[in-house]
């Protein structure tokens, strides 16, 4: 299957969310350029990592090119959540920040995760493609932000992913509200 390839240059909108109940939610990252939206999944620790990537990030051009004017992080909660249509291209495998001084852009370069499944040999259909022709190519989106709309992204996405289950300061697993297996305490859980 052919790779696809979304290129949005520059976004007008950029953003993060979760969606769902505590310990249930699904996080989400999309961009918006004009009457075109593309979403894609994404897990908790990438949100987390790719807000602080850019901060990294940030700092480094900023040290780089130490004219550059400083990027703004103000956002509005109303305006950084997700806009509908919630339907997801694909699944994040990995993501990339390059920048463009000319341009003064930042792009964010995202892999989709190409899941492989491994059917039972009973399953197995001869007519079936052959391993070589049925591997498909990850789609690629490159979204091309400002350096403010990634500063907003970032601060907003470290704030998204806080509002999830805290953390037990014993193993530094999730906890749900009924408790969580604790290796540190032999597993006990809360009696009910």
């Amino acid at each position: 299957m052919p790779q696809e390839e979304f290129n949005l240059k520059p976004v007008d909108h950029i953003t993060t969310d979760a969606i769902g109940p505590v310990g249930k939610r699904i996080f989400y990252l999309q961009a918006q350029k004009g009457h075109q939206t593309i979403t894609v999944l994404a897990e908790k620790f990438q949100v987390q990592s790719l807000a602080i990537g850019i901060e990294r990030f940030l700092a480094e051009i900023a040290q780089k090119y130490p004219d550059l004017p400083p990027a703004s992080s103000d956002y509005r909660e109303d305006v950084m959540r997700i806009h509908p249509p919630v339907d997801p291209l694909f699944r994040i495998a990995n993501i990339g920040l390059g920048f463009n001084i000319d341009e003064d852009l930042i792009v964010m370069v995202i892999h989709e995760l190409i899941v492989e499944y491994e059917g039972e040999e009973e399953d197995f259909d001869e007519t079936e493609e052959t391993d070589e022709e049925a591997q498909v190519a990850p789609s690629v989106a490159r979204f091309w932000c400002t350096r403010s709309q990634l500063l907003a992204l970032s601060r907003w996405g470290l704030e998204v992913v806080s509002r999830g289950r805290p953390f037990c300061p014993q193993c530094g697993e999730p906890m749900d509200p009924e408790g969580h297996f604790c290796v540190k305490k032999n597993g006990g859980r809360p009696r009910k």
